[in-house]
């Protein structure tokens, strides 16, 4: 067996070992949307490791290019993602090679962690190489009046809706990362070219923006067998005026969007409700960290649900 990174080229024997191992039942797997997560990411190309049997791709690990930032010291972290075996070659152990020998790579360069929230059924392996617990995700939960789901519509439709230009929201995002770099947690750098990438141009979810000169909002409904979520995935605004127009644009979005509930993180504040560890469990690998002991723990995190929300 052959391990080795993974190249622009590889992109169409990669989907087909994902669609072989995966399926498309949960995520639907194209070039298009390899390429969106792992080439267009803002925060750079992903590091991705492929096994090779007889010149034939057999597994797949790629890890997202992330960006933290704590105080003034930005962090290079990877997000572990995409993750496939072929069905004819399981029981080799490619996920571990694949995963060990990218640890080797990152940490050699520099990288500082690995981050990602793995399921019940991954998070053994991973624990068995040096992967850590952290928490499951703190989300703040607000329930729906029933009033409103008699006026509410099950047909709305997403839109980005910007007002002023990007000199606006580039203002908006400086002020925001400004007031970040002052507290003791880490946050993702945000960026223009992050929102678009990650919420007005992404190819696997739709969302609903909402931003002026103040708050910049982005939020989707996630259907459950009993119930709507209206989920949080992006806020940032300036003071409390950004905070009060931010929380009326999710108030007037309940008028409209058939939802029982709101989620976001827990520190939106403004929201009345109940707040817990309620979310997946957020891991982390140590590869050149001076911050170990407050990486886990949870309150030194300081993210969205978009930042940590698998996509």
């Amino acid at each position: 067996m052959i391990i080795r990174e993974g190249t622009y080229k590889d992109t169409g024997a990669i989907i087909s070992v994902l669609k072989a191992s995966l399926g498309e039942a949960k995520l639907p797997k194209s070039e298009e949307i390899w390429n969106f997560k792992h080439y267009q990411n803002p925060f750079g190309k992903s590091l991705i490791l492929l096994a090779e049997e007889d010149n034939k791709i057999i597994g797949v690990r790629a890890f997202m290019k992330w960006k933290w930032k704590l105080g003034e010291k930005v962090y290079s972290a990877y997000r572990a993602v995409d993750t496939a075996t072929h069905p004819d070659h399981q029981g080799k152990g490619v996920f571990k090679k694949l995963t060990l020998e990218a640890i080797n790579i990152s940490t050699k360069v520099g990288d500082h962690f690995i981050f990602n929230t793995p399921n019940s059924q991954s998070l053994p392996g991973y624990m068995k190489m040096d992967w850590k617990k952290v928490s499951k995700l703190k989300i703040h939960l607000n329930l729906i009046s029933p009033l409103k789901m008699f006026i509410s519509d099950t047909n709305y439709k997403y839109s980005i809706q910007k007002m002023g230009d990007e000199n606006v929201l580039e203002n908006l995002i400086e002020t925001h990362n400004i007031g970040n770099s002052r507290t003791s947690n880490l946050f993702t750098i945000k960026s223009i070219e992050y929102l678009k990438w990650r919420y007005e141009n992404n190819p696997l979810q739709k969302y609903d923006v909402k931003c002026d000169h103040d708050f910049y909002l982005a939020t989707y409904i996630k259907q459950h067998k009993y119930f709507n979520e209206l989920r949080v995935v992006e806020q940032i605004y300036k003071g409390d005026k950004g905070l009060k127009k931010l929380n009326r644009a999710l108030e007037n979005l309940t008028k409209y969007m058939k939802v029982h509930i709101i989620s976001c993180s827990e520190n939106l504040g403004g929201l009345i409700g109940f707040s817990g560890a309620m979310g997946p469990m957020l891991t982390v690998r140590n590869l050149n960290l001076d911050i170990d002991n407050q990486l886990l723990n949870i309150d030194n995190w300081n993210y969205t649900l978009g930042d940590l929300e698998l996509f």
